[in-house]
């Protein structure tokens, strides 16, 4: 029986290094097929959002070959959070080597960016969406342009993580059946709140497969179409309650659901975004 593994590779370059030594170590694995993902040419801290908003979606193994430790910090970090595996692909032969030459390990502290304003806004909606994803910081939600609810896997965190990459402060509150949601996301003044939703069909399909990925046999009700009918149902009742606006991510992209939001925003703004 073969096991599906996602490769995320990410390049400061053209991506030959990374993909030749995705392609040796899995030649060496019995059963393992792979998707793969490639981004090349990632120079620039902006870019991150997205390849983590993308990871976030489809989550695997994340081996990069970015030297500038601003960026390489941003993607780690991203990946930490994730709960995703991310490893630089020339470690551990670096520090070996180094260790066996006595010589210093180079670093490239930048990666070069034009630190204007636009800049900054991105690496700080960045910060923000790591900071408040999947409920945390629920209590301080003011801060945020954004809020996106929804249940379990309705894709907030990349859409979160997507927004951040275009510089807008993005938090995601995830809905549990049974329970109230989090004080803050009620409480919030500022913010543009928005109701993220599902077909339970697809979501069920969506569950199912990440339970797989876990190995998680035992938590059936997180993928029961049944169940899932009632979660979302009362998802959308409290989206309705709260006159918060509605999307439906089952057939759209997450560029496609973040254009919406960002639309909702400049019709917020009266077209200052």
């Amino acid at each position: 029986m073969s096991t599906t593994v996602v490769l995320h590779l990410v390049s400061h370059a053209s991506g030959e290094l990374v993909e030749m030594l995705a392609r040796t170590a899995v030649a060496q694995l019995a059963g393992v097929e792979v998707r793969r993902r490639l981004w090349k040419m990632v120079r620039h801290l902006d870019q991150v959002p997205e390849i983590l908003g993308v990871v976030a979606a489809t989550p695997g193994y994340v081996l990069h070959s970015v030297s500038h430790s601003d960026i390489r910090d941003a993607l780690e970090e991203g990946c930490r959070h994730l709960g995703v595996p991310c490893h630089f692909a020339l470690e551990p032969l670096v520090g070996q080597l180094s260790e066996y030459t006595g010589a210093a390990v180079l670093s490239h502290h930048s990666s070069g960016d034009v630190f204007d304003e636009d800049y900054f806004h991105r690496v700080e909606a960045m910060k923000f969406a790591l900071a408040h994803d999947d409920g945390l910081a629920s209590d301080d939600l003011d801060d945020a342009d954004v809020v996106i609810v929804g249940v379990s896997r309705a894709t907030k965190t990349p859409t979160c993580m997507y927004l951040a990459s275009r510089g807008i402060k993005a938090a995601n509150v995830p809905l549990v059946p049974g329970a109230a949601p989090p004080a803050g996301v009620l409480q919030a003044n500022g913010p543009l709140v928005v109701g993220l939703t599902v077909d339970p069909s697809r979501l069920a399909m969506i569950r199912a497969a990440r339970l797989t990925a876990l190995r998680d046999e035992a938590n059936r009700d997180y993928a029961d179409l049944d169940a899932l009918r009632k979660e979302v149902l009362e998802a959308r009742r409290l989206f309705i309650r709260r006159g918060w606006p509605i999307i439906d991510a089952s057939h759209r992209s997450i560029e496609q659901t973040a254009s919406l939001i960002i639309d909702m925003l400049r019709k917020r703004a009266g077209g200052e975004r």
